[in-house]
């Protein structure tokens, strides 16, 4: 076990396997992972304190683990870190070269299947869109912000552009739902899934028309459990597994998965295969790389569910 300042949330891997990245609330961390792996005491090689009240909760890197990207929920920014240059620095704060600016708790830092774009969720878009307010908090939330907010936005960003042009690189914006946060692409990297938390919905988006067509681009709306959060593509796209955290339901019940087939998705509801049991709020996904294991992490739980990818339900043949 190796103890972090602050408190840890998203990891990101050099495609090296040789740092190991890790967004702390005020913080980042860079830890050797073979050191890690060894159990060395002087894993940790820096942490950056550049932005102490950026409330940084995840972390992506660029294939060829040059740049950094890291999304600040509180900041309403992505701030861009050049990689070699932290390393040479000691993770100096000049590293950083800038923030991308977005709406409000920007989240998903996903590339495209061509690393020239990244998509990212805020969950209510800038002000500077002039959307209009049809977004009401839900549950608990409603006491503390009572008047209504825009939807929510996925904004697409330049990745080249990112790297010397940040305050410009995003180059297009898609409305998605109310506080939209969590999104994974298709295996073909064609569709994009989105969380709508506050919509009780997974949304999907034709990648295409994100770019060129961003007011068309929502091809499907599946309704699912309460306030969903997690996303993941299964079986080579065919399926589609969302969490729902029910994080604001003011209960500490269990909740469950939402299973999906990713061919029906312009179906509604009809699109929904069934549900698998979770934990209390449950939050993120992973599949192991074999395929044959779900992870799922149940934040009020505190635990780690491990879930039989051949026990789930199955897409149904088409007639």
């Amino acid at each position: 076990m190796l103890q972090l300042e602050g408190s840890p949330w998203g990891m990101a891997l050099t495609r090296d396997d040789g740092l190991l990245i890790v967004a702390s609330d005020d913080r980042v961390a860079f830890i050797d992972s073979a050191r890690l792996i060894a159990g060395s005491a002087d894993a940790i090689l820096g942490y950056l304190h550049d932005a102490p009240t950026a409330g940084r909760f995840y972390a992506n890197v660029t294939p060829d683990d040059r740049w950094l990207f890291l999304s600040d929920e509180s900041a309403q920014a992505i701030s861009v870190v050049d990689l070699a240059k932290a390393r040479a620095s000691g993770f100096d704060n000049s590293a950083v070269i800038g923030q991308i600016p977005t709406g409000r708790a920007p989240i998903a830092l996903t590339f495209s299947m061509d690393h020239r774009h990244m998509y990212t969720t805020s969950q209510v878009a800038p002000a500077v869109y002039g959307w209009p307010a049809v977004c009401s908090a839900p549950g608990s939330e409603a006491a503390r912000q009572t008047a209504k907010y825009a939807e929510g936005a996925i904004l697409v960003v330049d990745v080249s552009r990112a790297t010397h042009d940040p305050a410009n690189a995003v180059v297009s914006a898609a409305p998605a739902g109310c506080n939209p946060v969590r999104l994974a692409t298709s295996a073909s990297g064609d569709v994009a899934y989105v969380s709508a938390r506050t919509d009780n919905a997974l949304l999907a988006f034709d990648t295409r028309r994100l770019l060129i067509d961003p007011s068309h681009a929502l091809i499907g709306r599946v309704p699912v459990g309460d306030a969903p959060v997690g996303v993941a593509v299964l079986d080579g796209g065919a399926r589609i597994a969302v969490t729902n955290s029910n994080r604001f339901g003011g209960s500490s019940a269990t909740q469950n998965l939402t299973i999906i087939d990713a061919r029906k998705i312009t179906s509604g509801a009809a699109a929904v295969l069934g549900t698998v049991p979770a934990g209390v709020f449950p939050r993120e996904l992973r599949l192991t790389n074999d395929g044959k294991t779900l992870l799922l992490t149940n934040f009020g739980s505190k635990n780690l569910a491990m879930i039989d990818m051949a026990r789930l339900p199955l897409a149904r043949r088409e007639e």
